[in-house]
């Protein structure tokens, strides 16, 4: 078999090489044939020259015009040659057994249809606080404590940071849509359509990644007001799911917004500063505030 790992990367050079270092020192199952394609989406920082260079361990090498994560990977999978695609992000580090996990999963699936398989992205130890592993494990960038049935996962958690399935099936289903501007619901949407035809997700968390992205509260928010935004267009191409995508809530009388907001934001800055000062529902409620808005936005917009 062979199995080709596909990288969209945007000016965060030192971040992809401790990736591609660490993709280098993974174990090969017998029989396993690797390409790593990186794509390069129009970085300033010095990442083209850098993997032009023949320090660069990467197979091949693709660089565009800055289109967003969607373009960059569809175009990675058109230019891949395994049968096998493994999505990373360029900032979630595999560790040891990475690649194996995900092909015994395949190597081991008799089932009907065909399959992803995700794995696990934490964050490193040196970068964990109460925050971090809220949005980690309940749901508002990962929720890996949600997953019922780690042989029947849901469509939602198809996350691209650390997922695997076959490239004829990915192909399939017409790849990423790329009128998502960022990296939010084009995944969640491609898997929503490919599930409806028969794509079966299961989950594996010996397919171990580190998410090293320093993530605070504050410019959290603004990724949650861009999730908001891009679950606008989802919402444009699946009306049917507008509970799923919180529309439903935008109906309800809300009483000093912004006031709310801010205070919330300075009591999630405290947590991070004390731990067990703020509770889950808090949290929840502040990731939904900044959510919520990008939400109303994107779909007044429209």
């Amino acid at each position: 078999m062979q199995a080709s790992i596909v990288i969209p990367t945007f000016n965060r050079l030192a971040a992809l090489r401790r990736v591609l270092v660490a993709l280098a020192q993974q174990w090969r199952p017998p029989g396993i044939e690797l390409e790593v394609v990186v794509v390069d989406d129009g970085s300033s920082d010095g990442t083209a020259e850098w993997l032009r260079s023949s320090s660069a361990p990467a197979s091949r090498v693709l660089t565009q015009a800055n289109a967003g994560p969607a373009a960059a990977r569809n175009r990675g999978v058109e230019a891949a040659g395994g049968e096998l695609v493994l999505f990373l992000g360029d900032d979630t580090v595999p560790q040891p057994g990475w690649l194996a996990a995900h092909i015994e999963d395949h190597r081991l699936f008799h089932g009907d249809g065909a399959l992803a398989v995700l794995g696990y992205t934490s964050f490193p130890t040196a970068m964990d606080s109460p925050f971090r592993r809220f949005i980690n494990e309940y749901g508002a960038q990962f929720g890996y404590a949600l997953i019922d049935d780690p042989c029947a996962v849901p469509f939602n958690f198809f996350y691209t940071s650390n997922v695997s399935l076959p490239r004829a099936e990915f192909l399939r289903h017409g790849g990423f849509r790329e009128d998502f501007p960022a990296a939010a619901w084009e995944d969640i949407e491609f898997a929503y359509r490919a599930a409806r035809q028969g794509l079966r997700m299961r989950y594996q968390p010996r397919a171990r990644t580190l998410h090293e992205h320093c993530v605070q509260p504050r410019t959290f928010c603004r990724r949650q007001m861009t999730s908001g935004l891009s679950a606008a267009i989802f919402h444009g191409l699946h009306p049917e799911l507008g509970d799923f995508l919180g529309a439903h809530l935008l109906e309800r009388p809300r009483r000093a917004p912004r006031l709310r907001s801010a205070l919330l934001a300075l009591l999630v800055a405290c947590g991070e500063r004390v731990e067990g000062v703020v509770t889950p529902a808090a949290y929840r409620r502040f990731l939904d505030l900044c959510y919520l808005r990008g939400l109303a936005a994107g779909l007044h917009s429209r």
